[in-house]
């Protein structure tokens, strides 16, 4: 398979698309294969994003679980031209996701979007703390934090900017504490 040689980026995830209601069974199958043949270290998690929606049926409200992306199955794993052959050959799969037979891994920030992996934010800072902004156009500027988002993923800041405090709202990580 020299056609497909693959730059190993490390464990990303990737999208293979599936023929319509073979997803868990493409899921099943591809966890077997990586206990059966040891491959954990290359082929980390397989998933299938669902959510559970209320349904009311015949007077009765049951919930069931929907799949976000139908026909798709979503593998977090090392690419090489061995684990593209296993993924690529279970039953019910047709292909990855990317152009002709070179998959596309997706990026972080849509993984998040997605709802397949979400990352946790530790914060070495809480309200009222003073901060530096270490990235973005404000880099350099000092603030208090004002508020901290419940996801902890944005903050609002008092900036001193031109003799005024200016609120910014910024990205959790864009601000490092300052040390008194």
């Amino acid at each position: 398979m020299a056609e497909n040689s693959f730059e190993n980026l490390g464990p990303r995830w990737y999208v293979a698309h599936t023929y319509t209601g073979y997803e868990n069974k493409v899921k099943a199958n591809l966890e077997k294969i990586v206990e059966n043949r040891n491959m954990g270290h290359m082929i980390f998690d397989v998933r299938i994003p669902v959510e559970t929606v209320v349904e009311n049926i015949g007077g009765k409200e049951k919930e069931i679980e929907v799949k976000l992306y139908p026909s798709y199955v979503f593998v977090k794993m090392c690419m090489t031209d061995e684990t593209w052959h296993i993924v690529r050959n279970i039953s019910g799969v047709t292909g990855f996701v990317g152009p002709g037979s070179k998959p596309v891994p997706l990026e972080d920030g849509e993984v998040e979007n997605m709802g397949i992996e979400s990352r946790t934010v530790e914060l070495n800072y809480s309200v009222g703390d003073s901060v530096r902004m270490v990235s973005g156009a404000l880099t350099g500027f000092v603030g208090v934090v004002k508020e901290i988002s419940e996801d902890k993923k944005k903050i609002m800041v008092l900036a001193s900017m031109f003799g005024r405090e200016t609120p910014v709202e910024l990205d959790a990580d864009s601000v490092e504490k300052l040390e008194i």
